[in-house]
């Protein structure tokens, strides 16, 4: 169960163990749980980025966020916002902190991918091998590669499409039961044909990291990734469920009040989604992909590289991870949901910025909504020059003025005193957008037309405007967005 970009709903998860022989929660307790509090961004950013977090979240209603901020390739601000923890009788609320961890879903599998690398650094398996040759009796297992089963190409059924936890998953399961009945169902489609969003294939990656090495998946993670990193809040949220010192889980019916989500019985997270930790550590590890400190520059590009079907169609996934042009910004990010919990981490690894939003509610995008309109403000890369004219433009409106001479006649003519006192009326009250920019352009009747997207809590607006080649405007537009 989680969500991603797309819409759609998945999960994920893996086990955490310390030391080569003992499963444990964390790799500290929660009471030597070192600070997680990081202030050095930019004040001005800074207050962009709370706004952001603190209006999505009163929108949507979701109870709290924890938010890390890496700029020019180093962790740069962690801050939380809202209830951890809710008012519950006689006990008081509980603030969010940045101490606090929260489970991450699917964010899981790029650390299960990582694993999957690391053994192929170490000559001791290769992306194309049949997974049949580690885990026996897989439907077409002589035919599916480990490649495959990283970018879900493989065409395994999802052991878990449903977006609320089932009867059945509140009673342990293992990762051996989940392939005994869904990794031996008939393929939903011929390997690399299709892209299709499975969970079966990370419980297939881990179970094959565990064959090769003989020890528990987290072994691998804990020695070669999180201790590396300094990665000390990471907790196996499948093992057991997150401490009274961390975020509570959350969930609604329809429009109902919130209530403390249902924990899904232990075992059914293996590989997938399990991994709980804070927005700075999970902001380590972004760091990490940006300064290719883990893997080699092989594993690197083979991870980011949108992986192509057989008739060459794209699937915007690598391994592990998705990846997705933002603007012309190279995107290597991910999302996540379990019961109660929703993150997102978006890395625009060429540019050495990362968001990444943890949330404590399922079932809404208050994450992912976060990480979208946060960092282009981080990025703060300066406006394009017709959204910088249609921005400054949008601000004299909302206090009823407009500079005549950037108007061809007719658009000035338009612009009549109720115009411009309606424009003031309603766009006044918004204040600042949270985001302003160029969404498309093209030629049309000898001017060139540019819409805009203009994005506020719970409410977008679209600019449509067209310019002549001598600059100026003949249209500037503004409606609520479809």
């Amino acid at each position: 169960m989680l969500r991603n970009r797309s819409g759609l709903l998945r999960f994920a998860f893996f086990a955490l163990i310390v030391a080569q022989i003992a499963v444990v929660p964390s790799l500290v307790s929660a009471e030597t749980r070192p600070s997680q509090t990081v202030d050095t961004l930019d004040p001005t950013l800074k207050v962009r980025v709370d706004r952001i977090a603190a209006q999505v979240l009163e929108q949507t209603g979701v109870p709290s966020a924890s938010v890390a901020v890496v700029q020019h390739g180093k962790l740069v601000y962690t801050h939380a916002y809202g209830s951890a923890r809710l008012a519950d009788g006689a006990q008081p609320a509980v603030p969010a902190t940045p101490e606090m961890r929260y489970s991450i879903g699917s964010i899981s599998k790029q650390f299960t991918a990582a694993a999957i690398l690391l053994l192929q650094e170490d000559g001791r398996l290769s992306l194309d091998d049949a997974v049949g040759k580690y885990i026996p009796d897989l439907t077409d297992g002589d035919k599916v590669t480990i490649r495959q089963i990283l970018s879900h190409t493989s065409g395994y059924q999802d052991y878990w499409p449903e977006d609320y936890v089932m009867t059945p998953m509140l009673k342990p399961e293992s990762g051996q039961q989940i392939l005994n009945t869904w990794g031996k169902k008939p393929l939903d489609f011929e390997p690399g044909t299709k892209w299709q969003y499975s969970n079966t294939n990370f419980v297939i990656a881990g179970k094959i990291v565990e064959k090769i090495t003989g020890a528990p998946l987290m072994n691998l993670l804990v020695t070669r990734i999180f201790r590396p990193l300094g990665m000390t809040s990471v907790w196996n949220s499948d093992e057991a469920k997150l401490t009274a010192a961390d975020a509570t889980a959350y969930y609604r019916h329809a429009l109902g009040p919130l209530r403390v989500a249902p924990k899904e019985g232990r075992g059914w997270m293996f590989a997938a989604g399990e991994l709980a930790m804070t927005a700075h550590d999970l902001a380590l590890w972004d760091e990490s992909l940006i300064a290719h400190s883990v893997l080699k520059p092989e594993s690197y590009k083979q991870m980011f590289t949108e992986v192509k079907l057989k008739d060459g169609k794209g699937t915007h996934y690598g391994l592990g991870v998705e990846v997705i042009d933002r603007n012309g910004h190279r995107s290597i990010e991910h999302s996540g949901e379990v019961s109660g919990f929703v993150s997102d981490n978006e890395v625009l690894v060429d540019d050495g910025l990362a968001v990444a939003v943890l949330t404590n509610q399922d079932a809404v995008g208050a994450a992912s909504t976060i990480t979208r309109l946060a960092a282009p403000v981080v990025l703060n890369a300066p406006l394009a020059a017709p959204e910088q004219q249609a921005i400054d433009i949008y601000r004299g409106l909302q206090q009823g003025r407009i500079d005549r001479t950037l108007l061809a006649p007719n658009l000035s003519d338009y612009f009549t005193p109720e115009a411009l006192a309606d424009y003031q009326a309603s766009l006044a009250p918004l204040g600042e957008p949270l985001s302003f920019h160029q969404s498309g352009d093209q030629l049309r009747g000898g001017m060139t037309f540019r819409a805009f997207r203009i994005t506020y809590p719970g409410k977008n607006l679209t600019l449509t405007t067209y310019t002549y080649p001598d600059g100026k405007l003949e249209q500037y537009l503004i409606a609520p967005a479809e």
